[in-house]
Protein backbone atom coordinates (compact mmCIF):
# COMPACT_ATOMS: atom_id res chain seq x y z
CA UNK A 1 0.00 0.00 0.00
CA UNK A 2 2.63 2.18 0.78
CA UNK A 3 6.25 3.04 -0.01
CA UNK A 4 8.40 3.43 2.98
CA UNK A 5 8.61 6.37 4.00
CA UNK A 6 5.25 7.15 3.21
CA UNK A 7 4.65 4.08 5.23
CA UNK A 8 6.51 5.52 8.34
CA UNK A 9 4.55 8.70 7.91
CA UNK A 10 1.47 7.63 7.91
CA UNK A 11 2.53 5.27 11.01
CA UNK A 12 3.20 8.30 13.13
CA UNK A 13 0.40 10.16 12.15
CA UNK A 14 -1.77 7.32 13.11
CA UNK A 15 0.25 6.90 16.45
CA UNK A 16 -0.20 10.43 16.84
CA UNK A 17 -4.01 11.24 15.85
CA UNK A 18 -5.88 7.99 17.21
CA UNK A 19 -5.30 6.39 20.93
CA UNK A 20 -5.67 3.19 18.94
CA UNK A 21 -2.89 3.46 16.93
CA UNK A 22 -0.82 4.24 19.85
CA UNK A 23 -1.61 1.09 21.50
CA UNK A 24 0.44 -1.03 18.49
CA UNK A 25 3.88 -1.12 17.40
CA UNK A 26 4.86 -0.41 14.02
CA UNK A 27 4.59 -3.91 12.61
CA UNK A 28 1.03 -4.21 14.07
CA UNK A 29 0.03 -1.00 12.06
CA UNK A 30 1.25 -3.04 8.85
CA UNK A 31 -0.89 -5.48 9.67
CA UNK A 32 -3.87 -3.66 10.52
CA UNK A 33 -2.98 -2.00 7.66
CA UNK A 34 -3.31 -5.02 5.42
CA UNK A 35 -6.90 -5.01 6.28
CA UNK A 36 -7.93 -1.75 5.08
CA UNK A 37 -8.42 0.47 2.43
CA UNK A 38 -6.83 4.08 2.05
CA UNK A 39 -9.07 6.85 -0.08
CA UNK A 40 -8.60 10.28 -0.66
CA UNK A 41 -12.07 11.73 -0.29
CA UNK A 42 -13.40 14.97 -1.75
CA UNK A 43 -15.59 17.64 0.11
CA UNK A 44 -19.38 16.88 -0.13
CA UNK A 45 -18.90 13.01 -1.20
CA UNK A 46 -21.05 10.81 0.88
CA UNK A 47 -19.99 7.96 2.31
CA UNK A 48 -22.94 6.64 3.42
CA UNK A 49 -26.31 6.78 3.52
CA UNK A 50 -29.12 6.56 6.40
CA UNK A 51 -30.60 3.18 5.35
CA UNK A 52 -27.32 1.32 3.99
CA UNK A 53 -26.81 -1.98 4.58
CA UNK A 54 -22.99 -1.34 4.08
CA UNK A 55 -21.30 -2.61 7.00
CA UNK A 56 -17.73 -0.52 7.48
CA UNK A 57 -15.68 2.01 9.49
CA UNK A 58 -13.73 4.82 8.61
CA UNK A 59 -10.76 6.55 10.49
CA UNK A 60 -10.25 10.04 9.17
CA UNK A 61 -6.27 10.86 9.28
CA UNK A 62 -7.04 14.32 7.56
CA UNK A 63 -10.45 16.25 6.33
CA UNK A 64 -13.75 17.08 8.34
CA UNK A 65 -16.97 14.78 7.88
CA UNK A 66 -20.61 15.41 8.86
CA UNK A 67 -22.81 12.79 10.39
CA UNK A 68 -26.33 13.87 9.62
CA UNK A 69 -29.88 12.76 10.39
CA UNK A 70 -32.78 12.87 8.37
CA UNK A 71 -35.51 14.72 10.20
CA UNK A 72 -39.51 13.92 10.13
CA UNK A 73 -39.65 16.78 7.40
CA UNK A 74 -39.37 15.40 3.56
CA UNK A 75 -35.78 15.66 2.35
CA UNK A 76 -34.42 17.82 5.02
CA UNK A 77 -31.38 16.73 7.02
CA UNK A 78 -29.55 17.72 10.42
CA UNK A 79 -26.54 17.68 11.37
CA UNK A 80 -25.54 15.90 14.31
CA UNK A 81 -21.64 15.77 14.56
CA UNK A 82 -18.64 16.48 12.96
CA UNK A 83 -15.46 14.58 13.16
CA UNK A 84 -12.14 15.33 11.59
CA UNK A 85 -8.42 13.72 12.09
CA UNK A 86 -7.87 10.92 14.77
CA UNK A 87 -11.97 9.60 14.38
CA UNK A 88 -13.26 6.91 13.90
CA UNK A 89 -16.62 6.87 12.38
CA UNK A 90 -19.23 4.15 11.36
CA UNK A 91 -17.62 1.78 13.83
CA UNK A 92 -20.56 0.08 15.00
CA UNK A 93 -21.42 -1.36 11.46
CA UNK A 94 -18.38 -3.74 12.57
CA UNK A 95 -20.55 -5.27 14.84
CA UNK A 96 -24.12 -5.22 13.71
CA UNK A 97 -25.67 -6.27 10.43
CA UNK A 98 -28.15 -3.29 10.74
CA UNK A 99 -28.85 -0.56 8.16
CA UNK A 100 -27.12 2.90 8.77
CA UNK A 101 -29.13 5.30 11.67
CA UNK A 102 -27.19 8.18 9.55
CA UNK A 103 -25.39 9.10 6.57
CA UNK A 104 -21.87 10.69 6.24
CA UNK A 105 -20.67 13.20 4.06
CA UNK A 106 -17.26 14.73 3.68
CA UNK A 107 -17.34 18.25 4.73
CA UNK A 108 -13.65 19.20 3.85
CA UNK A 109 -11.13 16.81 1.96
CA UNK A 110 -9.40 14.18 3.23
CA UNK A 111 -7.53 11.06 3.43
CA UNK A 112 -9.37 7.76 4.90
CA UNK A 113 -9.32 4.37 5.62
CA UNK A 114 -11.64 1.94 5.31
CA UNK A 115 -11.87 -1.53 7.42
CA UNK A 116 -15.30 -3.58 6.46
CA UNK A 117 -16.85 -5.86 8.88
CA UNK A 118 -15.42 -8.97 6.33
CA UNK A 119 -12.05 -7.53 6.58
CA UNK A 120 -12.19 -6.82 10.73
CA UNK A 121 -13.25 -10.31 11.28
CA UNK A 122 -10.52 -11.66 9.28
CA UNK A 123 -7.99 -8.91 11.29
CA UNK A 124 -9.91 -10.78 14.78
CA UNK A 125 -8.83 -14.18 13.12
CA UNK A 126 -5.53 -13.18 11.83
CA UNK A 127 -4.62 -11.03 14.68
CA UNK A 128 -6.52 -11.51 17.90
CA UNK A 129 -4.37 -9.02 19.73
CA UNK A 130 -4.96 -6.12 17.26
CA UNK A 131 -8.42 -6.81 16.78
CA UNK A 132 -8.70 -7.07 20.40
CA UNK A 133 -7.34 -3.76 20.77
CA UNK A 134 -9.95 -2.23 18.27
CA UNK A 135 -12.54 -3.61 20.44
CA UNK A 136 -11.81 -2.32 23.09
CA UNK A 137 -11.02 1.51 21.00
CA UNK A 138 -14.94 1.13 19.82
CA UNK A 139 -15.97 0.53 22.94
CA UNK A 140 -14.53 3.49 24.61
CA UNK A 141 -15.33 5.77 21.75
CA UNK A 142 -19.10 4.11 21.40
CA UNK A 143 -19.63 4.99 25.24
CA UNK A 144 -17.84 8.68 25.40
CA UNK A 145 -20.43 9.30 22.56
CA UNK A 146 -23.28 8.09 24.42
CA UNK A 147 -22.79 9.96 27.71
CA UNK A 148 -22.09 12.95 25.26
CA UNK A 149 -25.51 12.29 24.35
CA UNK A 150 -27.04 11.78 27.98
CA UNK A 151 -25.29 15.18 28.83
CA UNK A 152 -27.13 16.99 25.76
CA UNK A 153 -30.02 15.59 26.48
CA UNK A 154 -30.39 16.80 30.06
CA UNK A 155 -29.36 19.68 28.87
CA UNK A 156 -32.40 19.99 26.84
CA UNK A 157 -34.70 19.63 30.15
Amino acid sequence: MQTNSNSEELHTDLKSQFKFFGTLDNNEITSFLEFCERRQVAKGETLWNEGDNDNYAAFIISGKLGIKKRTEFEGKFMIVGTFDKGTVVGELCLLTEQARSVSAVILEPGDILILSSDNFERLISEHPKVGLRLLKHIFLVTSKRLNRSYDRMASIF
